[in-house]
């Protein structure tokens, strides 16, 4: 999977290379490099992500229920 960023009209290059790093941050690229510059065990990836799961139910627990819309 390649990004391409082709020049626009009067485009400098300072402004192409801002759209290219905004398309790699959207993509996910630069997360996925940064996880993987350095070797994680198995089991520490299992451990990392029970954390998160964790961690995400306890918010949905203790997030306070939306009061619904009054009708218009």
């Amino acid at each position: 999977m390649a990004i391409r960023i082709k020049s626009r009209g009067g485009e400098s290059v300072e402004q192409m290379m801002k759209r290219f790093k905004k398309l790699c941050e959207k993509e996910g690229l630069t997360k996925d490099i940064k996880r993987k510059e350095f070797y994680e065990k198995p089991s520490e990836r299992r451990r990392r992500a029970m954390r998160k799961a964790v961690n995400r139910r306890i918010r949905i627990e203790t997030m306070p229920a939306r009061p619904a819309r009054p009708p218009r």
